[in-house]
């Protein structure tokens, strides 16, 4: 009853066997090898972008950090919501590539910003004293740390606000997968469409071992060619580039991404379902994507951690002890290989 995270779950077997056969015989370094050839040209096709730019990486913190690093000042700040990755799980990632840039906080229900109180923060940033840092960018999380979805009508109303202030538009996508499987959109619908100008793109979460992709849809040549360059000075231009370049090459063929990321969501759909009945369980937020939300007696936590269910109680700081009737909320988290078995085994566990 795995639970804690996406991460924890298996390399896919369709990944692991493009591997494999990445590893026959020779290839050119540094990404000038074929499957890095033809994974930019499955995200130009999948993502209707014919001049897209394509660059490949390991780790999605590498992925968000530089690609931020290529749109945002040192002096400017990058507005993000006060939950998103990389204001909480980054480490200070994004801050150190960009060479100090500020993350600024903006509110919203469920981790998607609100248009609102994004206008606000843009007004109440200086664009013209030395004083101040400046506007720089905009990042969006897909699907957001609290599970909750943007739409392509949000996606547009919030870059509409960011390019009429001047900004370029980030976007997380460590589960965007999720987010096209859930909302059946084209990717194009969810990103360039509606005004993003850089996509990072997870399969990391979704069934490769360590493949991320960061897509410019409309760069010039110097943003292309700065990208690179952060790339390689920041120790991630890996020479032997075929070997997550099989895995992403792979997960886009034959729309296999969308059905791992299907299946994903529909286990945290037979999740979120079984934890309703009865009133077992409240849901803390809207489940749109892979992850589950929600509060539970402090009984039924002791249940199911003797049980050996590993999840995360959210946020950090609660505790086991204590009257067994006491509302906790955890953090739920399904991958594209949980099985119905162990959710409904989970959910045994959490009846008693």
């Amino acid at each position: 009853m795995m639970f804690a995270s996406d991460n924890a779950g298996p390399a896919a077997p369709e990944l692991m066997e493009a591997v494999v056969a990445a590893n026959a015989g020779s290839a050119m370094p540094y990404g000038a090898d074929p499957l890095t050839a033809s994974v930019t040209e499955r995200v130009r096709e999948i993502f209707e972008a014919p001049d897209a730019q394509v660059f490949l990486l390991a780790t999605g913190t590498a992925a968000n950090a530089l690609a931020l690093s290529a749109l945002a000042a040192p002096w400017s700040a990058i507005f993000c919501h006060r939950h998103a990755h990389i204001e909480e799980d980054e480490c200070g990632a994004p801050e150190f590539y960009t060479g100090g840039a500020k993350l600024t906080l903006v509110e919203g229900e469920h981790a998607r910003i609100d248009a609102d109180a994004l206008s606000r923060a843009l007004k109440a940033t200086a664009n013209a004293s030395v004083h101040n840092v400046q506007r720089g960018a905009l990042s969006l999380t897909q699907a957001t740390e609290l599970g909750a979805i943007y739409t392509p009508a949000q996606v547009r109303a919030l870059s509409d606000l960011a390019r009429a202030h001047g900004l370029p538009v980030h976007m997380d996508g460590t589960r965007f997968s999720n987010a096209v499987a859930r909302l059946g959109c084209t990717p194009a619908e969810l990103t360039w469409k509606a005004g993003v100008d850089v996509l990072c793109l997870g399969a990391s979460k979704c069934g490769a071992m360590a493949a991320e992709a960061v897509i410019f849809f409309n760069p010039d040549a110097a943003r292309a060619w700065e990208f690179q360059l952060r790339r390689k000075r920041g120790g991630h231009l890996f020479s032997k580039m075929r070997y997550v370049a099989a895995q992403m090459d792979r997960w886009l063929t034959d729309g296999l991404w969308l059905e791992l990321a299907g299946r994903a969501n529909a286990a945290a759909d037979r999740l979120a379902a079984g934890l309703s009945e009865g009133n077992l369980a409240t849901l803390v937020h809207p489940v749109e994507a892979n992850a589950l939300f929600v509060s539970l007696p402090r009984a039924a936590h002791r249940r199911l951690h003797a049980a050996g269910a590993q999840y995360y109680l959210w946020p950090p700081g609660q505790t086991l002890e204590g009257p067994e009737d006491e509302m906790l909320t955890c953090r739920l988290v399904c991958n594209w290989a949980t099985e119905e078995a162990e959710v409904d085994a989970f959910l045994a566990a959490a009846r008693g």
